[in-house]
């Protein structure tokens, strides 16, 4: 969507503070030993205690209020019985709608004790999302996020997983465009002010291509590499975006 009004900005930012404190409350109780059924829990009950609806079982009926990924499952984790161990990299993806406006936002978290591997991939994802929210500007084309982006992720040793982006967002979970985090000579759609869309680099420490498993949700990377990622909603502006889901 683009912001047409004060409306839509007042209710995007609603809905953005929502899911963005939901999943700072999530990723507070992270530990050892609790399950992602548990995690999934405290998330679904903190968008009921602020009247908002799980954007993932409204619009698609997925078995979860919340997207909870272990290692090498990039995306779209289903919650369970599952137990998070020590040294497990968690992603946690929270997406929501209130009064017609929805939002998305997701950090990946290592449980202690944490390799310098994965603390390396950590610190190269968040980095990625500064760099894509530097380049989404009013009058720029969407494939120079993506080459930012990829030149960031190849300096540092690790890859960008091809099949997942950022979407448009805001009358609802996924809209368009698109948003490569790699690349895409073709993705040569200029920003606009107004637009709102989320900014999420899917970074592995190997592959660049996912499989869904069994289940039909689960994304894993190909090849067993882990994965992190970090996202926000933003809406475009001629300088640095709004940061919606920022708390």
């Amino acid at each position: 969507m683009t912001v047409e009004n004060e409306a839509d900005l007042q209710g995007l930012l609603a809905i953005g503070r929502i899911v963005g404190l939901t999943l700072q409350h999530m990723i507070e109780q992270v530990k050892p030993g609790m399950t992602t059924a548990e995690l999934d829990a405290i998330g679904a009950a903190f968008l009921e205690a602020h009247q908002a609806r799980s954007a993932p079982i409204l619009a698609y009926k997925f078995p979860g209020a919340t997207c909870i990924s272990i290692n090498d499952e990039a995306a779209h984790g289903i919650p369970g019985e599952r137990v998070i161990q020590p040294g497990d990299l968690v992603n946690v993806d929270v997406s929501a709608e209130k009064d017609g406006y929805w939002a998305d936002t997701g950090m990946s978290v290592a449980v202690p004790p944490v390799s310098d591997e994965k603390q390396r991939l950590l610190d190269a994802a968040r980095q990625a999302l500064d760099i894509a929210i530097e380049h989404a500007r009013a009058g720029r084309p969407i494939y120079e996020i993506g080459q930012a982006v990829e030149a960031h992720a190849r300096k540092h040793g690790f890859q960008v997983i091809r099949e997942l982006g950022g979407h448009g967002v805001g009358r609802h979970i996924h809209e368009k465009p698109s948003i490569p985090h790699y690349f895409n000579r073709h993705a040569r759609q200029t920003l606009v002010e107004g637009q709102v869309i989320t900014l999420e680099p899917f970074l592995t420490t190997g592959a660049r291509h996912i499989r869904t498993m069994p289940d039909k949700w689960t994304l894993k990377t190909r090849d067993g590499s882990l994965s992190a990622q970090f996202e926000h909603t933003v809406i475009i502006t001629g300088e640095r975006p709004l940061l919606v889901t920022q708390v």
